[in-house]
């Protein structure tokens, strides 16, 4: 599953989480994130799988 910056920002803020409180749940530092989400980086594959994983758990209310 691929996700837009935007999507992976919307996701985020409904979740209530910052980017640095995203990145502990995604095992993604969180300058990775901001960098994700401002369009500078696009992710890897294996990036983007973390993340998806992340919002995965998350929306089934299981955090790390």
């Amino acid at each position: 599953m691929e996700l837009t910056r935007e999507q992976i920002t919307e996701k985020r803020e409904r979740l209530g989480l910052s980017k640095s409180a995203f990145g502990r749940e995604s095992g993604l530092h969180v300058s990775t994130i901001s960098q994700i989400e401002s369009g500078r980086l696009i992710p890897y594959p294996g990036q983007m799988k973390k993340i998806v994983a992340a919002f995965s758990r998350l929306e089934k209310g299981h955090v790390r």
